[in-house]
C-alpha cells in the first residue's frame, strides 16, 4: 500500500530498494547524458534557431519518457503569443520540463551560472537562452534593460522568477525582471504550475525517480491591471497576482 512522504505525494512512484533505485538513477543519467551529447551534435550543426529550439523539444520529451517521468500537460493551445510564462521551481528537472513542453518561439530566461555548466551552457546557448545575473545589482539592471527590449520585439520568454530553488516545499520570493519585461511591452503573463519534478529529482540529491510530472497552464494576466498606468507598479502588481496565482493553485506553503 502506498504511503504518504513528508511532501505530501504518494511513495507508489518511488523505486522501493537501494539498489533498484541506484540501478534507475544510473539508467537515468546516462540515457540523459547520452541524448544530450546526440543533442549537442545536432544543435551545433543545426543553422537554425527555430529548428534547434524543435529539435531540443523533442529531445527533452524522449529523455522524460525514457526517465519514466510522465508528462501530464494541461491545455496550452490557447497560450497567448508573445507573452511572458513564469513557473514554480522546485528541481533540475523544470527547466527540461518546460522545454519539452512550451512552443519552440518561446526563449528561456536563465540564471548566469548555468552558461559555465558542461554540457548545459553550450546546450542553453545555441537555443538562444538568455543569461542573467541575479546578485550583482548594475548586471541586475543591464540584464533586466535587455530582456524589455527583447519583449518589445515580440519574443516570447520563460522565467523562473524565483531564481532558484530549495529544500524546503513552497514557493519562495519572486523577482521583478519577468514583471518589468511584461509590463514595458504590454505583453500577458501566463503562470504555469508544475508538480512532480520535487519528486522526480529532489533538490540536494543526485538521484532521480520516476513519477508523474503535472503543467498546469493557468489563466493569462493582462499586463496592464485596472487604474495601475506606471511600469514600476504595473509589474509589482503582475508579480504580486501572479504569485498569488500559482500559490492557490500549488497549495504549497509561501516561503517569502
Amino acid at each position: 500500500m502506498p504511503t504518504a512522504t513528508p511532501s505530501g505525494q504518494s511513495s507508489a512512484h518511488t523505486v522501493p530498494a537501494a539498489p533498484l533505485r541506484i540501478a534507475y538513477g544510473l539508467y537515468a543519467w546516462l540515457q540523459f547524458v547520452l541524448i544530450g551529447l546526440v543533442g549537442l551534435i545536432l544543435l551545433l550543426c543545426l543553422p537554425s534557431l527555430s529548428r534547434r529550439r524543435a529539435l531540443i523539444r523533442r529531445l527533452a520529451r524522449l529523455v522524460l519518457r525514457l526517465a519514466g517521468m510522465r508528462l501530464h500537460v494541461g491545455d496550452l493551445s490557447a497560450l497567448p503569443r508573445p507573452c511572458v510564462v513564469v513557473a514554480n521551481h522546485c528541481s533540475y528537472l523544470d527547466g527540461v520540463v518546460l522545454a519539452a513542453v512550451l512552443p519552440p518561439d518561446f526563449g528561456f530566461v536563465i540564471k548566469r551560472e548555468m552558461s559555465s555548466v558542461p554540457l548545459a551552457g553550450v546546450l542553453l546557448n545555441r537555443i538562444g537562452a538568455e543569461f542573467v545575473e541575479r546578485r550583482d545589482q548594475a548586471h541586475v539592471l543591464r540584464d533586466t534593460r535587455r530582456l524589455m527590449r527583447h519583449a518589445l520585439a515580440g519574443q516570447a520568454l520563460a522565467f523562473f522568477p524565483e531564481g532558484t530553488f530549495s529544500t524546503q516545499v513552497g514557493l519562495l520570493r519572486f523577482h521583478i525582471g519577468a514583471f518589468a519585461a511584461a509590463a514595458r511591452a504590454n505583453l500577458p503573463v501566463v503562470p504555469i504550475a508544475i508538480r512532480g519534478t520535487r519528486h522526480c529529482l529532489p533538490p540536494g540529491s543526485a538521484w532521480p525517480q520516476p513519477g508523474p510530472v503535472d503543467v498546469h497552464p493557468l489563466a493569462a494576466l493582462p499586463a496592464l491591471p485596472p487604474g495601475v498606468a506606471q511600469d514600476g507598479p504595473r509589474a509589482a502588481a503582475l508579480r504580486d497576482r501572479s504569485r498569488g496565482a500559482l500559490l492557490a493553485a500549488l497549495g504549497e506553503p509561501d516561503l517569502a
